[in-house]
């Protein structure tokens, strides 16, 4: 039986489907930011679903992954730190809720809100609408897609 790593996986998958959906999640405690791509090169933010509590939230995210039609899922986390553990247990109870059937893949969130903070430097007041989370998210998935090459 081959062996083969979590990158080898998520290129077969891509390779082997004539469009692989995808969409990124920055989890929040606030905000979930949202981002899709059904191409390798182009992604797009989505609007940040408000986080209320736990079951509403997955609801959303539920009804978000089902309407445009997910094979996989990126979440954003800390890789590497002393809180990835927690961080993984964290979202994998979450996707649970969601109750998400396909692919979730993991990619390093490092400096993604602060990147995306400043890409938007200028552009607009900092409300706290979503929007820094869907492009944080973007960001993410942008990292995710690249790291497939």
């Amino acid at each position: 039986m081959m062996r083969c790593s979590i990158k080898c996986l998520a290129l077969f998958v891509w390779e082997n489907k004539k469009t692989m959906k995808t969409i990124a999640i920055d989890l929040g405690l606030k905000r979930i930011g949202l981002a899709y791509s059904a191409h390798k090169d182009l992604v797009t933010p989505l609007p940040a679903v408000v986080r209320k509590n736990r079951n509403q939230a997955s609801d959303e995210v539920k009804k978000v992954l089902q309407a445009w039609e997910v094979d996989v899922v990126v979440v954003g986390i800390p890789l590497g730190g002393s809180s990835e553990e927690e961080m993984k247990r964290r979202v994998a109870h979450f996707m649970n809720l969601v109750d998400f059937k396909g692919s979730v893949f993991y990619q390093d969130e490092a400096g993604s809100s602060k990147e995306a903070e400043h890409m938007m430097k200028g552009q607009m007041k900092q409300i706290r609408d979503g929007r820094i989370d869907s492009i944080a998210a973007m960001i993410i998935l942008q990292r995710y897609l690249h790291n497939l090459r």
